[in-house]
């Protein structure tokens, strides 16, 4: 196991290479493709949609509950070795998911199977995330701290968005030359590939100087649930319930237009500004304090959610997604720098792999419901979900405003 030093070294990109970037990034692409590939997959094979979401949803409530652990286990172990077995048993669950897709086995084994794969799902973001903040905290001038940590949660944010626009884009290319099955076996070759490298990148063997000889940390399990750290959770799962009903209502609004395979192109108006927009949070002033931003942007989003209910034309949808976007990509930046400074003393990972499982569960929450309410009574219904879901997000943010850190966290 090795610690972490304090070195002169002045920039991340010095300390972790940029090689880490391009690893790191195309690493996400491996789940980004798994619950649209799944859900495709499903549908082609047992022509059943409500198969086929109940299975995407599999995925993500795996991936919830077992994500926690495994980010603890990272905090414990070092990421190398967790993420070297992930890396073999997630791209192992990806093809026998195929293969008992393509069987004769019932459809309770395939929502198994579809478990399996979100139970194993490397959690590179949260611990990409984990592995800068260390970098961040331990082997930067405590100057240059605060500036880089919002920059970095800026980028780590803006390169999921990017991930999760081009994964569904890479299934489809996949699947429509090749075969259904195809994208869930090209998500193998990545996770093995490229998780792989993950794991083995020199960063992947940094273990937090808070944490002693035998890997166990200064803080206790019971300082997670801090209530400085878990209205950030509430914050975040309120913006995965958004994300979750705003493409599910979309769909909806556009299915009764007659177009509904353009929700995606749609909702990419609301991606692209959220992805520019929380690239810029790295540029607001220091005074423009963390919770300031967070009522800030939610309130924009709130703001913007309301005015769903006027909605009447595409040409309106775009304009309110437009406006949603300027408060979406922000709201999220923030919310992982809070996490970021708010975690316990060497349970970084175990952290972010707290608030990435809140945002899964969220979606899945959301669409899940969302979906239910539209067919039984309309769009104007499903278009109120996504309000609530931003209503979340921003008065979790106004009573963030008056909670304290805890004052053994990274920052108080």
């Amino acid at each position: 196991m090795t610690s972490t030093a304090s070195v002169p070294e002045t920039t991340l990109l010095r300390l972790a290479g940029w090689p880490y970037f391009v690893i790191a990034f195309v690493a996400r692409l491996p789940f980004a493709m798994m619950v649209v590939g799944v859900l495709t997959v499903v549908v082609s094979s047992r022509d059943s949609l409500t198969l086929g979401g109940l299975t995407s949803a599999a995925v993500g409530v795996g991936t919830a509950c077992f994500g926690p652990f495994l980010g603890a286990a990272s905090d414990r172990f070092g990421q190398r070795i967790v993420l070297s077995i992930l890396a073999v048993a997630n791209a192992t669950m990806l093809i026998v998911f195929t293969l008992v897709v393509y069987s004769t086995a019932v459809d309770a084994l395939v929502l198994a199977a579809a478990f399996g794969i979100g139970a194993t799902a490397p959690q590179v973001s949260p611990l990409s995330r984990s592995r800068l903040v260390t970098m961040i905290t331990e082997r930067m001038p405590q100057e240059r701290r605060a500036r880089t940590l919002s920059g970095t949660m800026a980028y780590e944010s803006a390169a999921d968005e990017t991930v999760f626009v081009f994964g569904p884009f890479i299934v489809g290319i996949l699947a429509s030359f090749l075969a259904p099955w195809a994208p869930l076996v090209g998500a193998a070759a990545l996770t093995l590939l490229f998780v792989g490298a993950f794991a083995l990148h020199p960063s992947a063997s940094y273990v937090s100087i808070e944490r002693d000889a035998q890997g166990r940390a200064p803080s206790s399990v019971a300082e997670l649930f801090h209530p400085g750290l878990l209205i950030v959770v509430l914050g975040i799962f309120g913006v995965g319930i958004f994300f979750g009903t705003m493409l599910t209502s979309l769909t909806a609004f556009m299915d009764v237009r007659g177009e509904p395979e353009q929700a995606g192109l749609l909702y990419g108006v609301m991606g692209v500004g959220s992805a520019v927009l929380a690239l810029g949070v790295a540029w607001l002033p220091a005074r423009f304090t963390l919770r300031a931003r967070w009522i800030t942007f939610a309130g924009i989003l709130f703001g913007g959610a309301l005015l769903l209910g006027t909605v009447e034309t595409t040409g309106q949808m775009a304009m309110v997604l437009a406006i949603m976007g300027i408060g979406i990509g922000p709201t999220l930046v923030t919310q992982y720098s809070l996490g970021a400074s708010r975690s316990p003393l060497g349970r970084s990972a175990t952290v972010m792999t707290m608030l990435g499982s809140a945002i899964i569960v969220g979606q899945s929450l959301g669409a899940a419901v969302t979906g239910s309410l539209a067919e039984q009574y309309g769009v104007a219904a499903a278009l109120t979900l996504p309000m609530i879901a931003a209503g979340i997000a921003f008065v979790a943010g106004i009573v963030n405003w008056f909670v304290r850190a805890h004052p053994r966290a990274h920052v108080a």
